[in-house]
Order: C-alpha cells, then structure tokens, then sequence
C-alpha cells in the first residue's frame, strides 16, 4: 500500500528501540476505527510478516454504545486475516446519562481502558497496541505541564501490573500528517468519533495549539519531542541538591 513502507520503516525503529514486541507475545490492537488505529492495524499486520519476533495478533473494537456502526471493522479484519472481537459495552450510558459527566474523557477513558485491559487478558494476550502518535505523546507532555503542573507524557511501553498486561505504542515516531496522507492515499474508511463531546475537549485546543506554534516556532514540535526522548538534559529545580 501507498506509504506503508514508510511508516513501517518508523514503526520497526520504535519497536527495536523500546522493545515493544518479543517472540511469543500476543498483541491486541485496540481498534476503535478511527485513522490512527487503522494505520497501527496495517502496519502491524504487514510487520508480522517478515518481523524477528514471531507473534499473534488480533484486534478488539469496544462498542460504546453510541450507535455506531463497526461492520466495516468486521469486513476489514476478514480482509487481513486478523481475528476481531467487537465487545458491547455500556459506556455511553454511564458516562452521559447516568453519571451526566460535564468533563467526560477522564471517566470514559478509564472504563474503556479497563475494558480493553481484561478482554485481552480473557482473549489470551499479554499486550495491547495502541495508536498513539508524535503528536499525541507531544500533547500529552504540554497537558501535563499546562493543567497539572507536571512534566510527563506516556511511555512507548508501559507494564500495567494490577491488569498483568503490557500496553506497547509502536506509532510513536509517526507524524499525524504521515497518518492522514496514508488513509487518505488508500482511501481507507474512518468510522467517525460518534462521542458527543468529540472536538470539544482540553486535548483539542492543545492539539489545535500545537498546529498553530508549530507554523509560528520552526521546529517547534520536533524540539519538544526531542526533549521527551532526551532525560539527560533535563534541567529541572531539585531543592535537594542545593
């Protein structure tokens, strides 16, 4: 497919320098429909094909109940000969209508994150893939810094040890643009977020606000994501030193 080979050229370097996939695991992609999980699955399903380590991988969409329509996900996964498991779960309901969260994507991704966590560990996996990005891993960094005074973004590979599951992101040396120009050179079908609160949360103005530095800073997001993979050079107040 049209750029593939380059985004798994990315994918490999990440999955070799972090060390997110051995011989014998078995990977759940979590797989929502959206543009970065569609890219993760194709380049997962062709790296398979000539990686080192030999693997398993299947993909798991969770159902939130907001109506939206998966069988395209089903007909894909046939196509790549990729086990799919779509798992009904009640979401929506308790975030919206029970709960009548006001800052929803805290609670929500909480239960979607421990939903995903023990159908992989009841499907026999010991990973799970996500499809986070450069750009997420940047925004995430300047969340942190703006809202909760903490410089931190996620890891590449993280071990969840009260779920006894690792979460791996082999995505993450892609661009968001190189991920849009794949799905749409592919003409690659996006079942749209169907989450009422979707374009309306802190990461989408922090999202947008990257866009708009990054055309303002030449380099501005290269240099941030240079520092989240450069600690030595962390020049941080530590009163304990002084």
């Amino acid at each position: 497919m049209d750029k593939l080979q380059k985004l798994l050229s990315k994918s490999r370097r990440a999955i070799q320098d972090f060390k997110l996939i051995e011989n014998g695991d078995k990977i759940a992609v979590g797989l929502s429909g959206g543009k970065d999980s569609l890219t993760l699955l194709y380049i997962l399903n062709a790296y398979k094909r000539f990686s080192p380590e030999k693997f398993d991988l299947i993909a798991i969409t969770l159902n939130p109940g907001t109506g939206a329509d998966f069988s395209p996900l089903h007909k894909l996964c046939d196509e790549l000969q990729v086990p799919f498991y779509e798992i009904d779960t009640n979401i929506k309901e308790v975030v919206f209508d029970i709960r009548k969260e006001k800052n929803p994507c805290s609670l929500c991704a909480n239960i979607r994150r421990g939903a995903l966590n023990t159908n992989a560990k009841n499907l026999g996996c010991n990973k799970i893939a996500l499809g986070h990005h450069k750009n997420d891993a940047i925004e995430t960094l300047l969340l942190s810094m703006f809202y909760e005074g903490r410089i931190q973004s996620f890891s590449p590979k993280t071990y969840l040890d009260k779920a006894d599951i690792t979460l791996i992101r082999p995505m993450v040396y892609i661009d968001e643009l190189e991920i849009k120009s794949f799905i749409k050179k592919n003409d690659i079908s996006v079942i749209n977020n169907s989450c009422p609160a979707n374009g309306f949360t802190k990461r989408q103005e922090v999202k947008d606000l990257t866009y708009e530095l990054d055309k303002r800073i030449p380099g501005f997001k290269k240099n941030i994501f240079s520092a989240l993979n450069n600690p030595e050079q962390s020049f941080l107040w530590d009163k304990s030193k002084f």
